[in-house]
This record gives structure tokens, C-alpha cells and sequence, in this order.
């Protein structure tokens, strides 16, 4: 799973993962807004990194949470969904918007492979300074770039480049920062 390769969701291993992920965004979705020590304490607990002064305004959803690296300063705002079959990384500062969707996680063209209920994921790795605005969707495999901005409700479908401003469906560039 974690090298990209097709794997079975429905291995024992990777349900009890996921099962243990549950019950920490759970403890997280239901902790009182004034304890931050207790909510970064689950949060140091899910996920694989985290930096300085992270702040997560719940609901928030992922699979494993080990596979999610966050730097410094970063905020995520309500209900945003990050399936981290493999890595997702973001750099620092970065800001994402309310109903965020990081969807690296994917399954095959070919009908019969994917009625097998195999599936696969591509990584995505978000720069520094970035701004991801409400209702994006980040599809597999995509980079962003530093200092770029990802307008709301952005569909981004492939890799963008630092310093830019991309809008649409599919994300297009708008203006170069």
C-alpha cells in the first residue's frame, strides 16, 4: 500500500489501522475546544508529524493518520478529509479551507481488477505558504507548489506549480503570483 502498489483494503492488518484511527479522530471530534494540550495529544498520536502550532477545527476525517507529515503553523478548518493510504505532506503555514478533500487514494480503470476490490494510491505533497480555499478537491498524485493559492471549489488534477493561482474543473491557472 504504501509504494503505490494495489493492495486489499479489506486486509486484517489495514482494518485494524483504520479501526485504531477511528477511535482517535473520535476522542479528537469529541474534545473540548479549550484543551489543546489534549487535542494535540491525539493528534501526536494519529499522525506520522506534526509541527508547531497546529490547529484542526473538527469534524476531521482520514483513514490511517501515520501516513499525514504536517509542518509549522498550519490550519485546517472544519471537515476536511484526508484518505492517507500513502503520504500527504504539507509544508508550513499552510491554511486549508472548510470541506477539504485530499483524495490520494484510488482504484483501477479495469472493471474487473477493481470489482476484486483492489486499490492503490498516488502521494500528495502540499508546499509551503500554501492557501487551499473551501470545497477543493486534491486528487491523486498532485504536488502544489509553494506561495500558490488553490481557489474554493478547485478540483486540482494535477501537479501545480509554485507562485500561482489556479481555479476550476479541472484547476487551471489563473494568475501568476
Amino acid at each position: 500500500m504504501l509504494a503505490g502498489e494495489l493492495y486489499q483494503a479489506g486486509d486484517p492488518q489495514l482494518e485494524a489501522e483504520r479501526l485504531h484511527a477511528r477511535k482517535l479522530l473520535k476522542s479528537f471530534n469529541e474534545s473540548d475546544p479549550e484543551d489543546k494540550e489534549t487535542r494535540i495529544e491525539i493528534l501526536r498520536s494519529l499522525f506520522g508529524k506534526i509541527g508547531k502550532n497546529l490547529w484542526i477545527d473538527p469534524p476531521f476525517f482520514c483513514d490511517y493518520g501515520y501516513n499525514i507529515s504536517i509542518g509549522d503553523n498550519v490550519f485546517f478548518n472544519f471537515n476536511c478529509v484526508i484518505l492517507d493510504v500513502v503520504p500527504v505532506s504539507f509544508g508550513d503555514r499552510v491554511m486549508v479551507g472548510p470541506n477539504v478533500q485530499f483524495y490520494p487514494a484510488s482504484h483501477p480503470l479495469d472493471a474487473k481488477t477493481r470489482g476484486e476490490l483492489w486499490e492503490y494510491g498516488k502521494e500528495i505533497h502540499v508546499g509551503s505558504d500554501v492557501w487551499i480555499g473551501g470545497g477543493s478537491i486534491i486528487c491523486p498524485g498532485v504536488s502544489i507548489g509553494d506561495r500558490s493559492i488553490i481557489a474554493a471549489g478547485t478540483v486540482v488534477t494535477k501537479d501545480v506549480p509554485s507562485d500561482v493561482i489556479v481555479a476550476g474543473n479541472p484547476a487551471k491557472i489563473i494568475r501568476k503570483l
